[in-house]
């Protein structure tokens, strides 16, 4: 459902706890001179010192490496090569990292640097890897600055545009809020440059194929994305749990405009981040395992606690970390379902055991967890033991 209408009165980017910026090549490069924008990336860089001040959380997703590099690498306007994108990249990450340290360094804000691909999303051990290292930044005051990597992205295994990292950034981090700052104001019901006619639309309630049949090509010669890969970054987003908003990022402070009323399309979620991620994993149809829990643990799981090791009594199954597994009361009932931190054979030598233990038996140091609260979410012992299904 589309709304023509004006901002929504309440700006979800205001009370976010957790907020993905998304940063196009055609606002960070001229594309004339091929070089970087530097007053601009001054006024957004303030404008994510703000939102830190105030307590929020910030994951920088950033275009721009390719376009930089190839300016300085001399290449030709035009659509490169793969092996001349790589190149590019591998030169203008440098450039564009160097800025950011240099501008938010300046704010006493430490800079990180994560390169993701396709594969580090999709598949279970990278995700949980990238995951983790994303909430460590976050948690030790860090500001991760994230791209492709494309220097060893190939054609097969690349997003292909940095639209949809920032949704799959945004799922990944549990963020409540992604801004992808472009070339467009937000959607309209056509091209606006093609069609006088053309309506704003400034909140999107679900993404639908009619909202899917007003998305274009890329209006950018530097970028590659465009209305439709917005589209489908607001589909994962959502489906996160997440806010997303499209805005024109050309003016300066564009965070700030957005929060003072400039017009941008929002696209609203259904539930939190949390909360979607727990549908789903209540979801799950046969989970790949079981752990079996005493009274202790239930009683703690039943006031929104952790599982640990210490409270789990009996494992089956074979399951791997990152893994959904049902959990179970001695009676046999399962009372919960959740993303265990360990496989089956970690489990087996630390359940029943303190988490100050598990570095002295694993020989490293995992999460103090078996599952954590939020990764765990509770049945209330609607299910009997003859309803769990393992997964072969």
């Amino acid at each position: 459902m589309a709304v023509p209408s004006p901002v929504p009165a309440e700006n979800p980017l205001t009370g976010a706890r957790r907020i993905v910026v998304k940063v196009g090549s055609a606002l960070l490069v001229d594309p004339g001179s091929g070089s970087l924008e530097r007053a601009w990336l001054e006024t957004l860089v303030e404008d994510l010192v703000r939102l830190r001040r105030r307590g929020q959380e910030v994951l920088l997703v950033s275009s721009g490496a390719i376009a930089l590099g190839r300016r300085q690498l001399g290449l030709a306007r035009g659509a490169l090569r793969l092996e001349e994108s790589q190149a590019a990249a591998a030169v203008g990450q440098i450039g564009l990292a160097h800025a950011y340290k240099e501008l938010l360094g300046a704010h006493e804000i430490t800079v990180a640097q994560v390169l993701l691909t396709l594969e580090d999303s999709e598949r279970r051990r990278r995700y949980l890897n990238a995951r983790e290292t994303l909430n460590e930044l976050l948690a030790l005051g860090v500001l991760p600055v994230i791209n492709e990597n494309d220097t060893v992205a190939t054609a097969e295994i690349r997003y292909g545009d940095n639209d949809r990292l920032a949704a799959r950034v945004a799922q990944m981090a549990g963020a409540d809020c992604l801004v992808l700052l472009s070339d467009v104001e937000g959607l309209f019901t056509a091209d606006p440059n093609r069609h006088t006619s053309a309506r704003f639309i400034a909140r999107v309630e679900e993404v639908t194929s009619e909202i899917e049949a007003m998305a274009g090509g890329s209006a950018s010669a530097v970028g590659s994305g465009g209305m439709t890969t917005k589209i489908a970054a607001a589909r994962i987003a959502v489906a996160a749990g997440c806010h997303m908003c499209i805005a024109a990022g050309h003016h300066p402070h564009p965070v700030r405009r957005i929060e003072e009323g400039a017009r941008c399309t929002w696209f609203v979620p259904h539930a939190t981040p949390v909360a979607a991620r727990k549908q789903w994993i209540a979801g799950t149809l046969r989970p790949t395992g079981a752990l079996t829990v005493d009274d202790g643990a239930l009683r703690a799981l039943l006031a929104g606690k952790s599982l640990l090791p210490a409270g789990v009594v009996r494992a089956a199954g074979h399951f791997e970390r990152g893994d959904t597994v049902s959990v179970l009361a001695l009676s046999g009932a399962e009372i919960a379902r959740g993303i265990v931190a360990y496989s089956d054979g970690d489990t087996a030598r630390i359940m029943g055991r303190r988490s100050v233990e598990i570095a002295g038996i694993l020989g490293f140091r995992g999460r103090d967890e078996m599952i954590h609260r939020d990764d765990l979410v509770i049945l209330r012992g609607e299910r009997s033991d003859a309803s769990v299904e393992l997964a072969p």
